[in-house]
């Protein structure tokens, strides 16, 4: 069994960057979608899939002219809603509610947001999606987090130590069928 590749790519930087950013649709700047088209240009796909949120569809758009793919919008593929935290930087957040959250974001979501189960679980509904190719990717750090998760085993503690920046590039392989799994076969920044 050989296994397939799935390329997850962080979208570039936003115009606003530093930002609790899930649902709000936030403009990503020229440089960040030069980035992920320089970080996507030496991956080799057949098929190229993006959240439906412009910082995504962008920079897909932009790979796909360069490498002759047609990006499709997978809105499963989303980031985490963080509610009435939306659109604020960290420091404006009361620090034990968001201590909460960064030590269970399934007991203590954003206020009005949504909770991490079902982050990754319509992740884990688009990786079970996928027709076995070599796929790009082009999300966000949390449903990239969700997706080394559904993947890996990861729980949200270990996963918090991965860093994500705008532009990070996580490559994996992944077998399915009796003995389903996937192994990281690369992170570059």
């Amino acid at each position: 069994m050989t296994g397939f590749a799935l390329h997850l790519l962080r979208h570039g930087a936003p115009v606003q960057p530093g930002l609790f950013m899930g649902r709000t649709d936030g403009v990503p700047t020229t440089e960040g979608i030069d980035a992920c088209a320089r970080q996507a240009a030496g991956v080799g796909v057949r098929r190229l899939i993006a959240s439906d949120k412009q910082r995504c569809a962008r920079a897909a758009k932009a790979i796909g002219e360069a490498q002759g793919l047609t990006p499709t919008l997978d809105a499963r593929w989303r980031e985490l809603d963080f509610g009435s935290w939306e659109g604020q930087a960290a420091s404006a957040i009361e620090p034990e509610a968001l201590g909460r959250f960064w030590a269970d974001p399934d007991l203590h979501p954003p206020p009005g947001g949504e909770r991490w189960g079902s982050l990754a679980a319509r992740v884990s509904d688009a990786i079970d999606a996928l027709a076995p190719m070599d796929t790009l990717v082009v999300t966000h750090g949390g449903a990239m987090r969700a997706a080394l998760h559904h993947l890996c085993g990861f729980d949200p503690h270990q996963l918090w130590a991965f860093d994500l920046p705008y532009g990070a590039l996580l490559s994996l392989r992944i077998w399915r069928g009796d003995r389903p799994g996937a192994q990281i076969i690369g992170l570059r920044i």
